[in-house]
């Protein structure tokens, strides 16, 4: 089995020799310096909303402007990432989380101007700035968001004053709780012995083969949970509290509707989608009783969803791992292949859990094509998959590298495309050519995957509603949130899962609730567009490539409806969604036949 001092960690030291080098210094000056002229010229040029005709004056204000914003964006993502690097691989790094907190207050500033330049921008008449500005029709669509979005913001002084409280509201409230929980030790009993471990080594128990170990890991999570409900049930209020009346105060319908436009999607495609995924429900309990019968238990727990199944299943060493990826990356095309062994040689990863570091798995771009990412890899394909994802946004990134900063505003639904798409060339390679217990294998942790984004996400999505609709009027407790997380779960898993064995923590598990607003339908959007995608791949081989690269490259260009119609995909009707989800029910037909 592979161990954490095997597992590479990425390297940092291409874009700055430490957090306490000159050279990081002199960057994070260099962003500083830019800020501070910025705002200078925003003061010189009256940047703010404004009354009257656009005149060719406004036109060559905007062509100075954006340039300059687009590489201040450049500038401080790069220093954000780094220090992030550090972060959230040792929550407990104190110079990390000094220059982080000295960071977040220029991020503000930055902030700040934005909201200005979105509101001067959105009182500008956009259709003469098309006409009369090459550098508005490259930014058109941002421009046309921008309108709405400036629609939506509060009087200029309260705009200042909100960015200048998320320091000390939403942006710390999110801190603590990924400093709480990246820091939290389970005392778990394994093979006779008391151990203490990170919460995200117990949470992957339940990956283990033994029904015991994973019970009891579930246990003892569920504990540790209820021990530490408290600081992460006001970290939750404050969030939600403070989102819901921003919501308001700028004008949106909910919170809801402020994502939906930040996702580039209607509520007309969410209602389809979601339509789609409620009508496929009882085809993943299919998925679900067949596991229990695999496992010779009356009816799956949650903590069986991740269970492997009976035989010898294949263990994935990570470097093993590496080559596989490379090679089925390859078979779809060598610049997809050759992104990826770009990021094993040159380190782009840091693989393995240890104590402090962050759980779960992400992709964050640094500079122009470059990318980092994190993972905590075990030896199962599910890590394969998940390592095929992450590089699937990686590569997106590439795709991304000549836009400016502004042209690279991807909402979430359209940053899984990738990710999903890569996820599936590695799960179609054993598909296609494996042992039916390799297929299997494969088939388990794809069906485990897709359950979680279609399922699981669902529940995600009705919890977090239920938490809006709820905290509008009054906090909620500890015991609420737990129930509410509950009957979310019996309302998506149904007869699927053991109703006394659910996961009514999930709320503090999953960090998604404690930055941005419903951090999670966007990923049931990926996956079913993602899937739609390679079914068309699969038929139009010979001319998709040019076309996918294209739509990767302009995902800040349109909103999602208008590049999928460039596939012949209508997203705005649910017979998309149930043909990718009819792929799904394909799975679930052969992983029944293969554990009959």
């Amino acid at each position: 089995m592979s161990t954490t001092q095997t597992l590479p960690k990425w390297d940092m030291s291409v874009y700055f020799p430490g957090l306490s080098s000159p050279e990081f210094a002199a960057a994070v000056q260099g962003a500083v310096s830019s800020i501070d002229a910025l705002e200078k010229r925003f003061e010189e040029l009256a940047i703010a909303k404004r009354e009257g005709p656009t005149t060719a004056e406004d036109v060559a204000h905007f062509e100075e402007l954006l340039p300059i914003r687009n590489k201040l964006a450049d500038d401080l993502r790069l220093v954000d990432a780094y220090i992030s690097a550090f972060t959230t691989t040792d929550s407990r790094d104190e110079l990390a989380q000094e220059k982080d907190s000295e960071l977040d207050s220029q991020m503000a500033r930055s902030r700040k101007l934005g909201k200005k330049f979105i509101a001067w921008v959105g009182s500008l008449d956009i259709d003469f700035l098309l006409a009369n500005s090459q550098v508005a029709r490259d930014h058109a669509y941002a421009l046309q968001k921008t309108a709405v979005a400036a629609s939506h913001l509060m009087e200029p002084d309260l705009e200042g004053l909100a960015s200048d409280l998320e320091l000390t509201g939403i942006v710390a409230w999110g801190k603590l709780h990924g400093n709480v929980t990246s820091q939290l030790e389970v005392s778990l009993e394994i093979d006779g012995e008391l151990k203490k471990l990170p919460i995200s080594a117990v949470r992957a128990l339940a990956y283990e083969k033994s029904r015991d170990v994973r019970r009891n890991a579930y246990l003892a999570e569920l504990s540790t949970w209820k021990a530490t409900e408290t600081p992460l049930a006001a970290a939750m209020n404050s969030i939600k509290g403070e989102v819901g009346l921003l919501a308001k105060r700028r004008g949106w319908d909910s919170p809801l509707d402020e994502a939906l436009f930040g996702a580039n999607i209607d509520r007309e495609t969410l209602d389809a989608m979601l339509t789609a995924a409620k009508g496929a429900f009882p085809i993943f309990r299919r998925y679900m009783k067949a596991k229990a019968r695999a496992l010779g238990v009356e009816k799956l727990a949650f903590f069986d969803l991740f269970a492997p199944l009976g035989g010898e299943g294949k263990e994935w060493e990570y470097f093993e791992a590496t080559d596989f990826v490379v090679e089925q990356f390859n078979s779809y095309s060598s610049k997809l292949g050759d992104f990826a062994a770009r990021n094993f040689k040159e380190n782009w990863i840091d693989a393995g859990p240890r104590p402090g570091k962050r759980d779960g798995a992400f992709c964050m771009g640094v500079r122009r094509e470059e990318s980092r990412i994190l993972m905590n890899f075990k030896p199962s394909f599910g890590a394969v998959s998940t390592l095929a994802h992450e590089l699937g946004h990686g590569y997106h990134n590439l795709c991304l590298a000549n836009r400016t900063s502004w042209q690279k505003s991807t909402p979430m639904t359209l940053a899984e495309t990738a990710s999903i798409f890569c996820e599936t060339i590695v799960r179609q390679a054993v598909l296609d050519t494996g042992t039916p217990q390799e297929k299997l294998t494969v088939l388990e942790a794809s069906l485990q995957g897709t359950t979680q984004v279609v399922v699981d996400i669902t529940s995600r999505f009705l919890f977090e509603q239920g938490v809006f609709d709820l905290r509008a009027k009054r906090e909620l407790s500890a015991k609420e949130l737990c129930e509410l997380m509950r009957q979310s779960q019996l309302d998506t898993y149904g007869d699927g899962l053991d109703p006394e064995f659910l996961h009514p923590y999930m709320w503090a598990a999953k960090p998604h609730y404690y930055g941005r607003s419903f951090y999670n339908f966007p990923y049931m959007f990926g996956l079913l567009f993602g899937l739609g995608l390679y079914a068309i791949y699969r038929k139009e081989s010979d001319t998709f490539h040019a076309r996918y690269d294209e739509l990767l490259s302009s995902t800040g260009l349109a909103d999602a409806a208008t590049l999928a119609d460039g596939f012949g995909i209508n997203i705005r009707t649910s017979a998309f969604w149930e043909a990718s989800l009819a792929q799904i029910e394909d799975d679930v037909k052969l992983f029944e036949q293969l554990t009959a």
